[in-house]
């Protein structure tokens, strides 16, 4: 699995520690809704990337919302749109180029799209061009979404949920056998069913807020969360931030 490959590159973590514990506004650098939601000639609306057939040449133009690791010349980033979101994994991206990548800079990517294990993304191998123009998702409140067959629609989104219990501690990797600087997992119930989520390590790591937020978790607390919708043999959410009320 390609997760368990990439755990050796821990270096990653220095790059991505900006992307957790910020409250996010949506913004324009003045610029129009129109000139934000404007495409490119040949750049595909989010409800053709959406139709697009697995494996399918794809051409889309959005803005940065999250950088979750570099290395090798490889950058994997949440993008959106004001239509929907995007995961882009192992994009070619150099270094230099990757401190460019700030978080609402609007890109032009290039690749091919594909799914693992439920999510769907942009494959490794795309490539990006920078392009003039600033945007950053607002949260939608997706609560009431849970255990609904429209959740997958709002995959790879900035999202929140509100008044979740605590059903299980975190523990370090998927089956507890890791330590702290893994990723950590944990479960909530939403609306009578129980979910599993995630702080992904390389998107938030051990010294950010929501890692030790989520360590101190205790079963029966109830809280708010923030993150961006991840699907993994079904939705597995990275977290980004939580609030114990």
């Amino acid at each position: 699995m390609k997760k368990f490959i990439a755990l050796a590159l821990a270096s990653v973590m220095m790059f991505s520690l900006a992307a957790c514990n910020k409250t996010t506004e949506s913004s324009a650098d003045a610029s129009s809704e129109s000139t934000v939601s404007s495409k490119g000639e040949g750049v595909m609306r989010y409800a053709d990337y959406a139709a697009a057939a697995v494996d399918a040449p794809v051409v889309i133009e959005a803005y940065v919302q999250a950088k979750q690791s570099w290395w090798e010349n490889k950058a994997t980033v949440y993008l959106a749109d004001t239509e929907g979101a995007y995961f882009v994994y192992n994009m070619t991206c150099s270094e230099a180029d990757y401190a460019k990548l700030v978080e609402g800079q609007r890109i032009k990517v290039t690749g091919y799209k594909t799914e693992w294990s439920g999510e769907v993304e942009v494959a490794e191998g795309a490539t990006f061009e920078i392009e003039e123009g600033n945007w950053i998702s607002t949260p939608v409140d997706l609560t009431a979404k849970f255990g609904t067959d429209e959740l997958i629609n709002y995959q790879n989104q900035r999202f929140t949920v509100t008044g979740a219990e605590v059903t299980g501690a975190a523990t370090y990797k998927w089956d507890g056998s890791g330590e702290q600087g893994d990723d950590l997992y944990f479960k909530v119930k939403i609306g009578g069913n129980e979910y599993t989520f995630t702080v992904e390590s390389y998107l938030c790591g051990k010294d950010t807020e929501v890692y030790k937020a989520v360590e101190a978790l205790q079963v029966g607390q109830t809280i708010d969360m923030e993150g961006f919708l991840y699907w993994y043999e079904g939705v597995n959410p990275h977290i980004t931030k939580v609030t114990v009320k």
